[in-house]
């Protein structure tokens, strides 16, 4: 992240936990909040003007779900980062997130400053989970099939980078456009928790042999 400014949508239905987010982040100058939504609906109108580079999700608000707006964020191919903030530890919900494409899942109850270093590790790149969120995880990696979870479009486009096709390759090929194919392919890559197309190639040509 470096010295990047990190642009940030808060949405939850709870001024108090929004206004906590907010002097939160302040903690550290590379956050920006340039805007904050009580609801799902009104969150996706905001990052679809603004193009936040990270949303903190709330997951239970009254009309659109955080699930239902994160995909809804997902199918837009809005380019943002995404991190879950609830009170929910139900395996069925974290899976349920997971599997649509979040980017974090945090429990509300965690240490503000151990909450905001997992943020910083999501606006960086990567993924963060509470802990009991990341030995669910684990443990599923392990349990079966990685590739299970990839959508049917996303399998096309690993097996076409697998071929060692480029963005504007797989793009023809498929015939959707290259910023697609980029979503798709970071799905993939979160999906898989691998950093690189090289790792999630490597990981599928050695499934498949």
């Amino acid at each position: 992240m470096n010295d990047t400014v990190i642009r940030v949508l808060i949405v939850d239905d709870h001024p108090l936990m929004r206004r906590g987010l907010h002097q939160l982040l302040q903690l550290d100058s590379r956050f920006q909040v340039v805007a904050e939504a009580s609801n799902g609906t009104e969150a996706l109108t905001l990052a679809r003007q603004i193009q936040p580079d990270l949303v903190l999700l709330d997951l239970n608000m009254k009309g659109l779900s955080g699930l239902e707006t994160l995909q809804i964020l997902r199918s837009e191919s809005i380019p943002c980062r995404v991190v879950i903030l609830t009170v929910s530890d139900s395996r069925s919900d974290f899976f349920t997130l997971l599997d649509a494409g979040v980017d974090g899942y945090l429990l509300k109850d965690g240490e503000p400053e151990q909450m905001l270093a997992q943020i910083i590790n999501v606006a960086e790149g990567g993924q963060a989970f509470s802990d009991t969120m990341q030995l669910w995880r684990e443990n599923r990696a392990w349990q079966g099939d990685p590739f299970a979870i990839l959508t049917v479009r996303e399998l096309d486009v690993l097996k076409e980078v697998a071929r060692g096709l480029s963005n504007k390759e797989v793009s023809e090929n498929l015939s959707i456009s290259e910023q697609t194919v980029k979503v798709h392919i970071r799905s993939v890559l979160r999906k898989l928790n691998v950093r690189s197309r090289v790792a999630a190639t490597v990981l599928w040509l050695e499934s498949h042999q």
